[in-house]
Parts: structure tokens; sequence; C-alpha cells
């Protein structure tokens, strides 16, 4: 018992033994933990895929190589941190869409949510320039593609295009730079998730009710952990089928050529986890105008505390929302297929078509949702 008194022990004891969690709440939470497992694993391995990589535009490919035929279990390594990435991604946008359904947004709780935001696109940033790092042909020419996207930005954007390629084109200085910074991210995104997390157990967590009791709680040791455990067990499961049998699978073939900038790829598509922003970014046909969609596509899930006008949470309770829920939904899944997709007809008006309903949804339907709730609501009442 003196132990638990200590600083450190106590700050563990508080929040991860004697943690007062909703008895109600189900595997749906789980993604969570198995976010901040994912990190751990891509800080662990990225930290020994280090020691050996060589960022440098002649050895950055013929390292990477080095590990994966010479360095004792590299293979291991490396396909651990190419499909952590994936999986880290699969967690979080779980854990996002959980959010959404039961209104996890909603105030006390919409800093834990911003922050929460905030820590998606340290994500994004971070896992793009860890993509520039093998020096392939897609890791080369999505670099181009992206950062090129900066000169959009008016008086200074040219500025600071050539400040992050470090020259005139993305070359040796580029891949230093961006080797420099993802190695620097993780620990940034590891620090907002202790904010995260404190900021949550500071207001509680949710439930699938969206209601607020001090009552029905009970102790997150043991009765969640062995839950949490239980989590990561299919989570191992399911990510060691794609290390060990597809450990290319949700990579691109183009990205075993070296990087080679005499040649351009017929199609530069970015992984899987960006295509529903490629494909907004896509959809506009002005360049700094897609560069501000794509973004606020982010920003616009920071601003879901303050657009939500209704005092119910859950969608337990919402059936118009449930329904509008599954279709936005839809709505990203057909985003992430076009974004893969040529851009050509009729995968231009798809897209754009997708991409006006994602911002109708946030911006316009549900504010008007809430709106039409509440008077449902006090007419059933009245």
């Amino acid at each position: 018992m003196r132990l638990i008194k200590k600083p450190l022990f106590n700050i563990v004891n508080n929040h991860l033994i004697d943690y007062p969690t909703p008895i109600n709440i189900h595997y749906a939470w789980n993604f969570g933990f198995l976010s901040a497992m994912c990190l751990i694993i891509q800080i662990v391995t990225g930290i020994f895929l280090a020691m050996h990589y060589t960022p440098h535009v002649d050895l950055a490919f013929i390292s990477v190589e080095h590990i994966m035929r010479d360095v004792n279990f590299g293979w291991l390594l490396r396909y651990i941190h190419a499909n952590g990435a994936s999986m880290f991604f699969i967690v979080v946008y779980i854990h996002i869409f959980r959010g959404l359904y039961y209104g996890s947004y909603a105030a006390p709780r919409q800093f834990v949510w911003v922050i929460g935001v905030i820590i998606l696109l340290l994500m994004i940033i971070t896992a793009f320039i860890g993509y520039v790092l093998p020096w392939g042909q897609m890791s080369l020419w999505g670099a181009t593609v992206i950062t090129n996207l900066v000169s959009a930005v008016p008086l200074v954007g040219d500025s600071i295009v050539a400040w992050l390629w470090g020259g005139f084109s993305v070359d040796n200085a580029t891949l230093n730079r961006f080797f420099s910074l993802h190695y620097l991210l993780p620990f940034v995104i590891a620090a907002a998730s202790l904010v995260h997390l404190a900021a949550l157990h500071q207001e509680g967590s949710g439930n699938p009710l969206g209601i607020d009791a001090s009552s029905d709680k009970v102790p997150m040791y043991p009765y969640f952990i062995v839950k949490d455990l239980l989590g990561i067990v299919a989570f191992i499961i399911f990510f060691s089928f794609f290390v060990y049998f597809s450990p290319n699978l949700l990579g691109h073939p183009d990205n075993y050529i070296e990087a080679n900038p005499m040649v351009t790829p017929a199609h530069i598509v970015p992984e899987w986890y960006f295509l529903p922003f490629y494909a907004i970014l896509r959809s506009i046909p002005h360049k700094l105008g897609g560069v501000i969609c794509m973004i606020f596509a982010i920003v616009v899930l920071a601003l879901l505390p303050w657009i939500h006008s209704t005092e119910i949470r859950s969608s337990r309770f919402r059936p118009i929302y449930r329904g509008l829920y599954w279709s936005m939904a839809a709505c990203c899944l057909i985003l992430g297929w076009i974004g893969g997709m040529p851009v050509e007809d009729p995968y231009i008006i798809i897209g754009q078509i997708a991409s006006v309903y994602y911002f109708l949804y946030f911006l316009v339907i549900l504010p008007l949702l809430g709106s039409l709730e509440k008077f449902l609501l006090s007419y059933k009442i009245n």
C-alpha cells in the first residue's frame, strides 16, 4: 500500500488500476488501448531499423535491402514496421468512427476529441515522410507531388517548398530532413497521447448510452484490463497474417523499384490510409482549393463538438442519425476507392459527389438534424 502512494506508482494506479470505468462499455472501447500498443510497436521497431538505415539518395534503397537480407530478423522488423503503420491507421480509424457513432466528441469531452484529431494529423504527417524513406519510385514521386502542393499557398508557398526540399528538387537534403522528422514525430505523438489520456481521465470515459453517471462504475483492473488483453490477442493474430503471409499486400509494387527522377510512374498512388483525403484533393480542379479542402477534411472533425447541436450523444437514441452515420461511412469508403483510381471519368465525378457529401454531412446535415431532433422531442412532449 505504501508503494501505491509513491508519485509514479500513484499515477499508474489512478489511471490503469483503480480508474473508475463505466460498467457497460464493450469491445468497441478496446481500440484506444490498441492504438497505444501500435504506437509502441512502431517506435520500438523504428529505433532498431534506424540503426541500419542510411538516409542518402544513393544508399537508402540499398540499406533497406540490406536490412531485409543481411540483418538478423531484419525482414521481420521491416515488415512489422511497414504493416504496423497500416494497422495503426486501421485501429485509429475504427476508434474515430466509434467516437462518431456514440457522440464521444460532445461536451464535456470536446478537448479530448480535439487532441485526438491533432494526433491523427501528426500520424498522417509521420506516415507520409516515413513512406519517402525507402526511396522507391512511389516514395520519390509521392514526395514530389505532395510537397509541390505547398507551392499553392500565396506569397510564401514556393519558399516553403524550397525549405522542405533543401534545394531545387526532392533530393538528398529532403531525405535527411524527412528521416530526422520521422524519428522525432512518433515521440511527439506519444506525448500528445499522454495528454489525450489525461484529459479523458479528467472528465471520465464515455459509454454506449452517452450519459454521465457517477454510479455503475468498476475499477479498470481486472475487469477491463482482461478485456483489453483479449483484444490485443485478436489484434496480434490479425496483424500476424499480414506480417507472415501477405507482407506486401497493403503496399505498392512500384516502391520495390529504386527511385529514378527520370522515369515518372504511370499512376502515382499514396498509401491506402491517405486515399480518402487524396480523393478530395483531386476532386477540386483548383490547386489551392484542393489543398484547402483536403486540410479542412481533417479540421472539420475537430470542429464537431461545436457543430453538434443536440443534447443527445449516442446514436442508440438517434435513429435518423444512425442511418446518416452509415451513409457517411460509405462515403469515406467510396472516397478511399476513388483515391486509388486514375484521374478520368467516371471516377472524377464520383469523387466530386462524394467530396461534396462529406462536407455537407458535417457542415449542413448534422446541425439541421440536431434542430430537427429538438423539434421532434419538444413536439412529442407537448
